[in-house]
C-alpha cells in the first residue's frame, strides 16, 4: 500500500476561534506589509506563539516539527498526522498534514506549499526558535535562497495589542483574581501547597469555560509556594505543609487560548515578624512607585533605574532578583516572550498606547538572614493615550494579606 507523505483532511467544521476573522486578517495583512518592506517572498513560522498569533492554532509538538507558511497570497499551517483535523478546525486558514511513514515528510509538506519553480527565494525564519536541524534541511532544499531572521520584527508587531486582545487579557486578569481569592479561602495550617494550588486552578478553569464556552482548555496553572520555596519566582508547587508564620507566594496563571495572565502576591500565614514586615513593606513601596511610573512615553530602562534607586534607599537593592515587569499576550511558561518590552536596565523601548505590561518587583532574602523569603507583588497594566489602567484588582500588602484562616 502506497501511503501519502502529506495530505489535506477537513474533518468536521471550522469552530469559533478566540478572535474574529477580521482580527486574524489584520494580523496577516500587517505581516505581509513587513514581508514587502523586507523584500521577503515567504515566511516560515515554527514557534507556538507566532503560529497561534497568526492562525489561532496552538500546537502540541511532542518532539515533532510544526510550521506555518505565509506568502503574499496564502497562509497554511503544517501539522503532524497524529493531530488529524484539529489544526484545520482550530485555525482561520488552510492546513496540510504530514505523515510519519517516511523521514522528513514535514519538509516535503513545505515544498508542496512553496514549490520549487524558483530556487532563489527570500525566506524569513525565526532564528530564536527554529532548530539547527530543520534550518539546515530547509537550506538544503532551497539551496539558492536567502534566509533572514524575522523574530524581532514579529515580536514588535505582537507588542502592540488590538482591542480584541486587550479584552481577552482583561478577562484573564479578572479570572486570575478569582483564582487568588479561592486560594486564600483554602489556606489552613497543615494544608499542602499542592492541595491549595489545585483549588485555585480548578476555580479558574471553570470560570474560563463559563466565559469562553467554545475554547479549548489547557495549561492554566498555579504556583503556590511557602517558606524556602518562595525564593524563586518559578518554583513549582510541592507537598510542603503550611505552618503559622510562613511567608507565602500566591501565583495564579489562567491561560485562555494561548494568552497568559498572572496574579502574584506575598502573603503571611497567621502572623509576620518585624524583619519580614520591614522587607515586605519595602517591596510594596517599590511596587506602588512602579505602578505610578508606568505611562505612555516613558522608557523601560528609566523606570528600572528609578526603582533601583528606591530599593537602594530602602536598603534592599542587593536582594532584587529580576526585571520589574514584562509584556503580556501570546506567551506562557514554555513558549513565547516579548523581550523587547521588559522593565530592565538594558531595554530602551518607550511605552506606547495598547502595550500591556506588568509591574512585579521581587526581592529574595536568603535563609538564615532576618526576614528570609521571597517577596513579590504583580499587577498588569494596559497603556492608554494619557495613562495606564491597572486591571489587577486583588489587594496587596500587609494590611490585606496576613491570612488568619
Amino acid at each position: 500500500m502506497e501511503r501519502p507523505d502529506f495530505f489535506k483532511l477537513k474533518n468536521g467544521r471550522k469552530v469559533k476561534l478566540p478572535f474574529s476573522n477580521e482580527e486574524y486578517n489584520q494580523r496577516v495583512n500587517k505581516l505581509r506589509i513587513l514581508m514587502d518592506k523586507k523584500n521577503l517572498d515567504i515566511i516560515i513560522l515554527t514557534s507556538m506563539h507566532n503560529i497561534a498569533y497568526y492562525t489561532g492554532f496552538i500546537y502540541c509538538s511532542f518532539g515533532r516539527p510544526y510550521g506555518c507558511i505565509v506568502t503574499n497570497k496564502k497562509i497554511t499551517t503544517i501539522s503532524a498526522n497524529i493531530d488529524a483535523s484539529q489544526p484545520w478546525r482550530r485555525s482561520h486558514c488552510d492546513n496540510v498534514i504530514y505523515t510519519d511513514w517516511k523521514r522528513d515528510n514535514f519538509l516535503k509538506a513545505i515544498v508542496s506549499i512553496i514549490g520549487t519553480d524558483d530556487p532563489s527565494k527570500n525566506i524569513g525564519i525565526e532564528n530564536d526558535h527554529i532548530t539547527l536541524d530543520v534550518r539546515d534541511k530547509i537550506g538544503s532544499i532551497f539551496t539558492f535562497s536567502v534566509f533572514s531572521d524575522v523574530s524581532r520584527d514579529l515580536m514588535k508587531l505582537r507588542m502592540i495589542k488590538s482591542d480584541e486582545e486587550i479584552e481577552i487579557i482583561k478577562n484573564g486578569s479578572r479570572i486570575a483574581d478569582i483564582g487568588g481569592a479561592e486560594i486564600v479561602k483554602n489556606i489552613k495550617e497543615d494544608a499542602t501547597e499542592l492541595e491549595i494550588a489545585i483549588s485555585g486552578r480548578d476555580k479558574m478553569e471553570r470560570e474560563i469555560a463559563k466565559t469562553y464556552p467554545d475554547a479549548e482548555y489547557m495549561d492554566t496553572w498555579v504556583w503556590f509556594q511557602s517558606g524556602i520555596n518562595t525564593d524563586g519566582a518559578h518554583n513549582p508547587k510541592t507537598n510542603r505543609k503550611i505552618k503559622k508564620g510562613d511567608i507565602l507566594s500566591l501565583n495564579t496563571f489562567p491561560m485562555i487560548s494561548g494568552y497568559y495572565t498572572a496574579l502574584e502576591r506575598t502573603l503571611f500565614f497567621d502572623s509576620v515578624d518585624d524583619e519580614s514586615l520591614k522587607a515586605w513593606e519595602a517591596n510594596v513601596k517599590v511596587h506602588k512607585r512602579g505602578l505610578e511610573l508606568i505611562k505612555p512615553g516613558v522608557k523601560c530602562s528609566n523606570i528600572c533605574n528609578e526603582l533601583n534607586e528606591l530599593f537602594a534607599e530602602l536598603g534592599y537593592l542587593q536582594y532584587r532578583t529580576f526585571g520589574y515587569g514584562h509584556s503580556f499576550g501570546v506567551l506562557s511558561h514554555f513558549y513565547g516572550r516579548e523581550a523587547g518590552l521588559e522593565l530592565r536596565e538594558d531595554i530602551d523601548t518607550v511605552l506606547d498606547e495598547n502595550m500591556v505590561i506588568s509591574m512585579e518587583p521581587m526581592i529574595l532574602i536568603p535563609e538564615g538572614k532576618p526576614g528570609a523569603g521571597g517577596y513579590r507583588e504583580h499587577d498588569i497594566l494596559v497603556i492608554g493615550k494619557n495613562g495606564a489602567e491597572n486591571i489587577t484588582k486583588f489587594p496587596f500588602g500587609p494590611d490585606n494579606n496576613i491570612i488568619k484562616n
